[in-house]
């Protein structure tokens, strides 16, 4: 009489390679059987679903959202420096033109005309507002001190442009302003606070001023 004698080792590796079969093949399926969504298969097959992470998220604009403005009009954001820390931003139609992002921003008086920007020295200021042309629009934000390297000629230059707080601006006040050569005064907008250290937000600095609206493209 003959004897086989099988040892358990070699039946313990055949079921661990069928074992083994089945889970890839179920594996495979269930990424095949979950894409259609008439036909998800058993329970057991299907395979959650995980949201992805996104590597990249939209940063929100600097500028917010722009404000709604009638046709033939633009919107504008200007808003002026915190201390001597934050520097201002002017921005149209929700784009900015002057600001941190732009780098194109210093301490004293920053003026916009499309993307137009002072220098430290008088001199440049004052041959920039005798450049501008009638029917532009000129935004102005400060930053830290605006006025000590003011002098009459600039002051003169600026209140033509419809400023009416320009004659009083002072040592680290702040102010943002939006008028025009040739403007109507009736037309232009400014914000003025005054530098006092019993009222003052930011110790040395008022409270930073933020404007929003809307302009005409041209003044007559």
């Amino acid at each position: 009489m003959l004897t086989v004698r099988i040892g358990l080792l070699p039946i313990i590796a055949v079921l661990g390679v069928f074992f083994i079969a089945v889970f890839l093949i179920m594996r495979s399926q269930s990424h095949t059987l979950s894409w259609y969504h008439e036909f998800p298969g058993p329970e057991w097959l299907q395979v959650p679903n995980v949201p992805q992470e996104t590597t990249s998220r939209q940063r929100p604009s600097p500028c917010g959202i722009p404000k709604p403005c009638p046709e033939g009009d633009f919107s504008f954001l200007i808003t002026s420096g915190a201390a001597n820390v934050v520097g201002p931003k002017i921005c149209i139609e929700g784009k900015m033109v002057m600001g941190y992002v732009e780098n194109n921003v210093g301490y004293g008086i920053n003026i916009a005309v499309v993307n137009g920007k002072t220098g430290e020295d008088i001199e440049p200021l004052v041959e920039f507002l005798k450049s501008i042309e009638n029917g532009s629009i000129v935004l102005i934000a400060t930053y830290d001190d605006p006025a000590t390297k003011l002098n009459e000629e600039a002051r003169k230059l600026i209140r033509e442009l419809g400023s009416s707080a320009i004659q009083s601006l002072g040592f680290r006040d702040n102010w943002v302003f939006v008028g025009g050569k040739g403007a109507d005064v009736a037309s232009t907008l400014e914000k003025h606070i005054k530098n006092n250290r019993d009222k003052n937000k930011y110790d040395s600095w008022p409270e930073m001023i933020e404007w929003q609206g809307c302009l005409p493209r041209y003044l007559e």
